[in-house]
């Protein structure tokens, strides 16, 4: 437990200042962009982390869970397969996506070479997942959250030195944004593929086992494409929920520009400021794989339970005081965005949502840890099903519209909660309140 304790530490307070410099990113782009080129700015992120999921193919987790579960002596050639699907992954998306990016409408409203940027993104992030993933595995969290500290600290540094020296119109500053954003993510995975390489020089001059790639791939993919479709699911719903969204508020009688703003300050500043606290989660969530992972394997009933209370407990002990706060102060944390009272009372209605996805997140490591992907994504699509039809009915109403989406967003947070903790107590056999143990074989 105390390695699993110092790799939070270390990831939380790495991600305590990344999270700071994104904080002030945001403000930079809702300053630069207003709240129109805020709305289109948040409306393409989903196709951005849609194509980023694919390509990354989620082999991060599945590799930090083969190298927690398995010895040293097999990583090397875990690896080396590992690079060689990454490398497949890439050619076929690098031949696919720009005929579905041509074709699809949604790039209408952006430059051109948008669709390029989102191109270049493929090679960078696949093979970057494999870094992360060994890193995780071998618990170097050092590097993982210096990684994650690099990429907000070059993201932010080129935006504030681009904006200040050249003025844009809307256009132009919507693509400065994404080759920045590209950008930052490239500069980091030079610096992780680099300690990857002088870490597989280490590996081969040790004793390795060998596998075949069938083998390899079997093991990867048993995890990787579960994992893949809960995250393309999250992304596709992240694609469909800003048109759910506007053409909700249309037919509450919105007009189109005013639908694209009001989308605008509840993804970009309300749900900016909301999801601050989030990098604890995140932190939790990293560090929970590889250790659920090796418990399991283990059939060790009692980490499992003082993980999970743990988890829990530090979650209650950061989240319920974020939320206050959150709540309180609302009025001049979105003023550092905009002045717009709309932006503050959208951010004290969601204060729900934002507490229930900080427990969502680290049980959906611990689900991850537990082989149990397949129930994660299950409770994922009922609860944006749940979700959605509540939005849009709500939404839709006149004397409701944003008010009537925000209660399908909360809905769907506490439903998706539940059926989370409910899956994991009866998994490792323990009640609600995580203290009776019952005498069950763990399978």
């Amino acid at each position: 437990m105390k390695s699993f304790y110092k790799g939070t530490l270390i990831l939380i307070v790495a991600a305590f200042f990344g999270e700071c410099i994104e904080f002030l990113v945001n403000m930079l782009l809702a300053r630069e962009l207003h709240e129109e080129g805020m709305g289109l700015y948040m409306s393409i992120l989903p196709i951005f982390f849609l194509i980023y999921v694919i390509a990354s193919l989620e082999l991060h987790i599945s590799i930090s869970k083969f190298v927690a579960e398995n010895k040293q002596a097999m990583h090397y050639n875990l690896i080396i397969h590992a690079l060689k699907m990454a490398a497949v992954v890439v050619l076929v998306m690098c031949v696919v996506m720009p005929f579905i990016l041509s074709f699809s409408s949604i790039m209408d409203k952006y430059h051109p070479y948008i669709k390029w940027l989102l191109i270049t993104l493929i090679p960078i992030v696949a093979f970057s997942s494999i870094a992360r993933g060994y890193f995780m595995g071998v618990q170097q969290m050092g590097k993982i959250a210096f990684s994650n500290f690099l990429k907000d600290i070059i993201q932010f540094g080129l935006l504030f030195l681009i904006f200040n020296l050249f003025h844009f119109n809307q256009e132009k500053s919507l693509l400065m944004a994404f080759f920045v954003l590209i950008g930052s993510e490239f500069l980091v995975f030079l610096y992780l593929i680099n300690l990857l390489i002088l870490q597989m020089r280490i590996m081969r001059r040790g004793t390795n086992s060998w596998t075949t790639g069938k083998h390899a791939r079997q093991k990867l993919l048993a995890v990787s494409l579960p994992t893949m479709g809960l995250r393309i699911f999250h992304a596709i719903t992240n694609a469909i929920q800003p048109f759910l969204i506007h053409t909700a508020l249309l037919s509450a009688g919105f007009g189109a520009v005013v639908a694209t703003e009001h989308f605008g300050m509840l993804t970009g500043v309300a749900m900016t400021i909301g999801f601050f606290p989030a990098f604890i989660a995140h932190s939790l969530m990293i560090m929970l794989i590889p250790n659920v992972s090796n418990a399991y394997k283990r059939q060790d009933k009692e980490k499992l339970r003082v993980l999970l209370q743990k988890s829990m407990s530090f979650t209650v002990l950061y989240g319920v005081p974020a939320v206050i706060f959150i709540y309180f102060f609302a009025e001049p944390l979105t003023s550092l965005f905009f002045s717009s009272t709309s932006a503050a009372y959208y951010l004290k209605l969601l204060c729900p949502y934002f507490l229930f996805h900080f427990f969502v997140i680290p049980m959906q490591a611990y689900l991850i840890g537990l082989g149990l992907v397949k129930d994660a994504f299950i409770h994922t699509v009922w609860s944006h099903i749940v979700a959605f039809l509540m939005m849009y009915i709500l939404g839709s109403q006149a004397s409701l519209n944003m008010g009537g989406i925000i209660l399908g967003m909360n809905t769907g947070a506490v439903l998706l909660t539940f059926m989370h903790y409910l899956t994991i107590c009866k998994k490792i056999g323990i009640s609600i309140l995580l203290t009776k143990s019952r005498s069950i074989s763990i399978k």
